[in-house]
């Protein structure tokens, strides 16, 4: 299975970390190594000194697919969920002032937390889907799925023009401003409207 990240798709986040508002989707990828489930524990990594939380709607694929019409975009995917693009932000701007790739800064073990997934019929439009997420019970991050930069649609056909997508494969679609950095013994709580998707621990 594959894991697809939309960066740069909100605006108060590209502003907050002073970055240029992009033209197309800008997309990387984590390995299946970097998933934690079940609300089990994500251990912070002794190489960065700044992990940061970024809180997206994820995508879960239903159906193998390249070159995806925009009309038929709603078909690839039947559920959402909630996930954290951990980030070491430290090691990520090192990289990026040498002009170098950023896997190491966002593709580590344990860098891609995943809630239980929900039909998405259960959430009605997803074009105006509200989430938060809590950090020891203090409100860090809210978005809604109305200020993305590009819409769920045009990520699907985005990535699709150059991946094949199959089921399993997830799409984490950008996170809002507000992310920040977390500390061992830090508790995340993510919610989708008002539905908690997942509740863990820094350790």
């Amino acid at each position: 299975m594959k894991i697809f990240c939309v960066g740069r798709n909100y605006v108060d986040h590209i502003k907050e970390l002073a970055n240029e508002k992009p033209d197309q989707p800008v997309i990387f990828m984590k390995p299946e190594t970097a998933l934690v489930k079940n609300n089990e524990p994500v251990y912070h990594p002794e190489f960065t000194k700044d992990m940061h939380f970024e809180t997206e709607l994820v995508l879960k694929i239903c159906k193998e697919g390249k070159y995806i019409q925009p009309k038929l975009a709603g078909n690839y995917f039947d559920s959402v969920g909630l996930g954290i693009d951990f980030t070491a932000r430290d090691i990520q701007s090192r990289l990026k002032e040498k002009g170098l790739p950023w896997e190491i800064s966002k593709a580590f073990n344990q860098s891609a937390p995943v809630s239980e997934f929900i039909p998405k019929s259960e959430f009605g439009d997803l074009g105006q889907l509200g989430f938060h997420l809590d950090v020891n019970g203090v409100r860090r991050q809210t978005g809604d799925t109305s200020l993305m930069l590009f819409s769920i649609t045009e990520i699907l056909v985005f990535i699709s023009t150059y991946f094949t997508v199959k089921p399993g494969d997830l799409v984490f679609t950008g996170t809002p401003a507000g992310v920040g950095k977390v500390e061992i013994g830090d508790r995340l709580e993510g919610y989708l409207q008002d539905r908690k998707m997942f509740d863990f621990s820094i350790r």
